[in-house]
């Protein structure tokens, strides 16, 4: 059978050109042909492709390493897992046997986690918009409601009237801690005297009691000093409401935001040498809360991370369909994953992994996937041999927000599956089909074909 015909392009090589970290990009490979001791033939072969796949043993093992870092500096410590962050049943209910609670931001997520059977006490609710039915639900249920706005001071003094009681609450703030850009829209700022002025709103409605002060400065923040300063300013606030106003204030929820060990877009230096421990955020907080929390006082510290807990342990198995030459002379080849499943593609370079041996000099490549969009890019400059069709690539990590923010658009959903940790492969999400998309869809009657 004759060969395709590709015009030449010439490449220039540099031999035994390396960066500073000692890898030349022409001759490095990255092979993967496992995930957790099963092979990724067997996957494949098994579940189809693409296929999401969750790692059991390195979820909790993350959970355990983050819990740990925090509660063996800090004798009260709670985690509340971040249902927007991936809210499969098999994860959230992973990490809830390891101990976290829930944390929500819609009454979508709260209605997940309540049928995962977790009570109503152990369910932050967060967010800026939370209608007057699932604000009632969550109060009769015992949820924590941080408050987000002076109008949900309002919709929940209405609660407490219908109910015909006083109503425990936190407040959200946000605050200046050096960084950039600094996350303004959600709750009431500390600078400007706002905060404050929803400390006295709830005190003179006084039908609402402020317990607690939530705040969460951003995401995948990589400057561990930040924290040390959002906590100092939370135990300041914390001790002025206090002193002033009479309100005992039970908890400090940080929020997350601790990042991943994912490449961002337009960083050079790689994620372990760029991002911190888990340890070096830890003993920046405790440290911050030691020394500005009063002798013999230690208020419960909640932590909401999602992404630095989730991302590693999941990854996305692609199949190479198809190469063509771009008019640039760079090498692409379309894979039968796209931005439809990997919706942070816009904002990482992820790990690219080959399932085999490949000879051959590496060559600056773009991957697309199958959708009929010229922005369905999933890496646009990444050294790879020449693969042939069938080569399956692993991207990871992908576990935070990929499958919540992920569209069914053009192409169906893929399976997820779990390897669970006695080495067994269990399907947590079905691939979708035709009746996953039509079933809500109604055709009139005068529209139909004959």
């Amino acid at each position: 059978m004759k060969k395709i015909y590709e015009k030449p392009v010439i490449t220039k090589i540099q031999t035994g050109f390396m960066n500073k970290f000692g890898n030349s990009p022409y001759y490095a490979r990255k092979i993967r042909k496992d995930i957790d001791g099963i092979s990724i033939n067997y996957l494949v072969e098994n579940f189809g492709s693409p296929l999401f796949v969750i790692s059991e043993k390195k979820l909790r093992q993350q959970y355990r390493k983050i819990y740990n870092a925090f509660s063996s500096r800090y004798p009260n410590v709670v985690f509340g897992w971040s249902y927007k962050t991936n809210y499969l049943q098999a994860v959230c209910a992973t990490l809830h046997q390891e101990g976290a609670i829930a944390e929500v931001v819609s009454a979508f997520e709260y209605e997940k986690a309540r049928k995962l059977g977790i009570k109503g006490e152990n369910i932050i609710f967060n967010g800026p918009y939370k209608s007057l039915k699932a604000l009632e639900l969550a109060v009769k249920e015992g949820a924590t409601i941080n408050i987000d706005h002076f109008d949900e001071i309002t919709d929940l003094e209405k609660v407490a009237e219908k109910l015909g009681k006083k109503i425990k609450v936190g407040i959200r703030i946000n605050m200046d801690t050096g960084i950039q850009p600094q996350w303004s829209r959600f709750g009431f700022n500390l600078e400007t005297g706002q905060a404050l002025d929803a400390v006295k709103r709830i005190k003179a409605g006084n039908k609402l009691i402020l317990s607690g002060l939530h705040c969460h400065i951003g995401t995948f923040i990589i400057e561990p000093e930040a924290y040390a300063n959002e906590v100092k300013k939370m135990v300041q606030f914390k001790y002025e409401i206090e002193d002033n106003f009479g309100y005992s204030i039970e908890f400090l929820d940080i929020g997350g935001g601790f990042p991943s060990k994912n490449k961002l877009k337009g960083t050079y230096l790689p994620p372990d040498i760029l991002i911190p421990s888990i340890d070096e955020y830890a003993e920046k907080i405790t440290n911050a809360l030691y020394e500005n929390l009063k002798p013999g006082d230690f208020p419960k510290l909640i932590l909401e991370s999602g992404r630095a807990i989730i991302d590693e342990a999941e990854y996305l198995i692609t199949t190479i369909h198809a190469s063509k030459r771009l008019p640039d002379g760079r090498k692409a080849y379309v894979a039968d994953a796209g931005v439809n499943l990997l919706f942070t593609a816009f904002w990482y370079k992820f790990s690219i992994e080959i399932d085999r041996e490949v000879s051959g000099v590496n060559e600056p490549s773009v991957i697309y996937g199958p959708l009929c969009m010229n922005i369905d890019i999933l890496d646009e400059g990444t050294f790879l041999p020449p693969l042939e069709r069938g080569t399956r690539l692993i991207f990871s990590p992908v576990g935070a927000y990929n499958n919540t923010q992920w569209m069914q658009f053009i192409e169906y959903r893929p399976n997820i599956v779990m390897i669970m940790e006695n080495g067994s492969v269990e399907v947590v999400r079905e691939r979708e089909d035709l009746t996953d998309i039509e079933r809500r869809e109604k055709l009139p009657e005068k529209l139909k074909i004959l």
